[in-house]
């Protein structure tokens, strides 16, 4: 019996009942959007914290990069943590984290006490969001429900990184930039009391133990690799100042995965990149997040550098991208039962990529109408077309033991791709612009930003058509004896 109580990944640990299911699946909505708003919602106030902390455009990069870069980091050690003591467990510990550390940050006096107070919250955010996605997966069965709720999942989660905007402008509007960060601290409260009265316990632990080395060496590496690339934009490509830590970063995730695969118990099994849907689909992410992930970033800025808006009134100019991200979500799981999921894959990136081939003939005087709204609207109506079948697939036959590190990887997956790309595109955008303030200048850079991510994302179009499972396939998935072996190949 008590070996049950290990290992079975459906095994209730609470002497209470389990709670309805939407009350699980509200709360880890809940949580998804908190720690997926806080990717988005310091955009807006970028500018206000440039003059109220003296931070320049490096620095202005890293309030985004710290948060972005610890929680992809990091995510893979909380999904298997979450396996290990508890979903609920993990997610009280990392939302309580979050909340501490949006309670530091808000409060900060020095632009280092911002940026590690960002980094703590992306910490937070790593171990609580995996929860979230696993508590959804574990408490509605495979089928159409299971696919509704995960559209639910995504759509919250895509809604909370288009609402950033909206709520980051009318804090900074009325009252300040550090509102963006204290926001979190009733909201978390709030979440936090009514997880830890409905929510009940579960896990699968097996036995195993957590892989921190694993963990330490694929944060710093990727940690590495977004600072080299952050270096080109001062230093050039060629630069001592740019190579070394490009380099020591790849030697530092090469060494991941050699410890990886000579570990009892890694933290990334590298059987489930067996696994033709996971590891698919999460490059598919990767691919994604790199364009998608910087919309937000540069709209804001083009808006209030560019067109002059204020902080409130760029935030309701992206209010029509936030609902057409939700919209998709929503459209998606009718789509996939009549089409599959990797067909309505392509169809919502080929949408995005409309959405920034027309954003990226921006120009200095543009109207809201065609420079921000419809392109805003493609864009984020492909998003949300998307995000739902590549989730879907990406936790479709792992075996359950596994459910939380598969649901780190769909965060890892998707986040570290934007903390790359926007490492890549402000680079890009600062050598295009090559110093030059003025607007037009300004304009030309972010053009040149989505003409980019409408070929990275053309080229997502082409690996989700060749690679990601076909209707039949997907459907079926992977049996859950195979699933076993891959990961059961690779302990062995």
């Amino acid at each position: 019996m008590a070996h049950m109580l290990e290992t079975t990944d459906t095994t209730r640990l609470s002497g209470r009942g389990a709670p309805p299911v939407w009350v699980v699946v509200a709360l880890a909505c809940a949580g998804q959007f908190l720690v997926v708003l806080d990717i988005s919602v310091v955009n807006v106030a970028l500018p206000s914290l440039r003059t109220g902390l003296d931070l320049g455009e490096q620095g202005l990069q890293w309030v985004v990069n710290a948060y972005s870069i610890a929680f992809a980091g990091f995510m893979l050690l909380g999904g298997r943590a979450g396996d290990l003591y508890g979903r609920k467990r993990m997610f009280l510990v990392g939302l309580g984290l979050f909340t501490l550390a949006s309670l530091a940050g808000g409060l900060a006096q020095e632009g280092w006490q911002l940026l590690l107070a960002r980094a703590a919250q992306g910490l937070g955010a790593a171990v609580l969001a995996p929860s979230t996605l696993t508590l959804v997966t574990s408490a509605v069965p495979e089928g159409a429900a299971r696919a509704r709720a995960i559209a639910t999942w995504t759509a919250v989660g895509a809604g909370g990184g288009a609402a950033g905007g909206f709520v980051g402008g009318v804090l900074v509007d009325a009252l300040s930039w550090r509102w963006v960060l204290l926001i979190n601290v009733p909201v978390g409260a709030v979440v936090l009391a009514g997880a830890a009265w409905w929510l009940v316990e579960s896990r699968d632990g097996g036995g195993r133990r957590l892989d921190l080395p694993g963990a330490l060496l694929v944060t710093a590496g990727l940690a590495t690799l977004a600072y080299g690339i952050s270096q080109t934009e001062a230093e050039g490509w060629a630069a001592a100042a740019t190579l070394v830590p490009l380099c020591a970063g790849l030697a530092l995730v090469v060494l991941f995965l050699l410890v990886e695969a000579r570990a009892k118990a890694p933290l990334m099994p590298l059987g489930l990149l067996r696994l033709r849907s996971v590891a698919s689909a999460n490059a598919a992410m990767f691919l994604s997040g790199s364009a998608m992930f910087c919309m937000w970033f540069f709209m804001t800025l083009y808006a209030q550098n560019v067109l002059g808006y204020t902080p409130l009134e760029a935030g309701l100019a992206l209010v029509p991208s936030s609902l057409a991200v939700v919209l998709g979500s929503k459209i998606a799981p009718r789509l996939m039962h009549s089409a599959g999921p990797r067909a309505v894959a392509v169809l919502g990136t080929l949408v995005a990529v409309a959405g920034f081939g027309w954003q990226s003939a921006m120009t200095a005087d543009g109207a809201y109408l065609t420079t921000i709204m419809f392109p805003g609207i493609l864009m984020m109506l492909g998003a949300g077309l998307a995000g739902t079948p590549l989730a879907a697939l990406a936790t479709s036959g792992a075996p359950p033991r596994e459910a939380g590190v598969v649901s780190g990887l769909v965060n890892t997956s998707r986040t570290m791709g934007g903390s790359l790309g926007l490492a890549v595109m402000s680079t890009i955008a600062a050598a295009r612009t090559a110093g030059d303030r003025t607007p037009e200048a300004l304009t030309e850079g972010y053009a040149l930003v989505f003409r980019t991510g409408a070929v990275v994302l053309a080229a997502g179009v082409v690996l989700m058509w060749v690679w990601l499972p076909g209707r039949t396939a997907a459907a079926t998935g992977p049996g859950r004896g195979e699933a076993r072996d891959a990961v059961g190949e690779e302990a062995s």
